[in-house]
């Protein structure tokens, strides 16, 4: 079933909202993600150790950051080339690293909760059912692709 025009329109009018507030957005998806699942704080480097999650970590801003964009992206590509297309190298990392930190299925439905619950604070009365598959559909497509690599 192809990413239709009104799907990516819902991600990239999504994404422009998030992008206003960053760091709001990403220790709000990091929330999400440890209230969801707490023992995953230490699947995440830049959390192991700390006792909190705090809205100054840098490396918590960037991951955040390269998920939401990578997921924006990937919907974008899905519309244009019917695939989601990241670089083999990009692709080979992350399988790597998914690999190496013991991620599995369950965890990547952790993260697609969290970054549904995110954008959906983002867009306020603006969310709904629509905006919610085309960002489900974008990230599954994405972790496909890097479950594919962690094989």
């Amino acid at each position: 079933m192809e990413f239709t025009e009104k799907e990516e329109g819902l991600v990239k009018e999504s994404w422009d909202v998030l992008k206003k507030d960053l760091p709001l957005y990403s220790l709000h998806f990091f929330t999400q993600i440890l209230e969801i699942a707490p023992a995953a704080k230490d699947m995440f480097s830049f959390l192991k150790g700390s006792e909190e999650v705090t809205q100054n970590n840098p490396k918590l801003k960037a991951h955040a950051l390269k998920v939401f964009k990578m997921t924006c992206e990937a919907a974008i590509q899905l519309r244009e080339k019917g695939e989601v297309v990241v670089s083999q190298t990009t692709l080979q990392y992350l399988g790597s690293v998914h690999l190496r930190n013991g991620v599995i299925d369950p965890h990547f439905e952790v993260v697609k909760e969290a970054l549904l619950r995110t954008v959906k604070k983002g867009m306020g009365e603006e969310w709904g059912e629509e905006m919610g598959n085309a960002w489900t559909r974008a990230y599954d497509q994405l972790a496909s692709a890097i479950k594919a690599e962690m094989k």
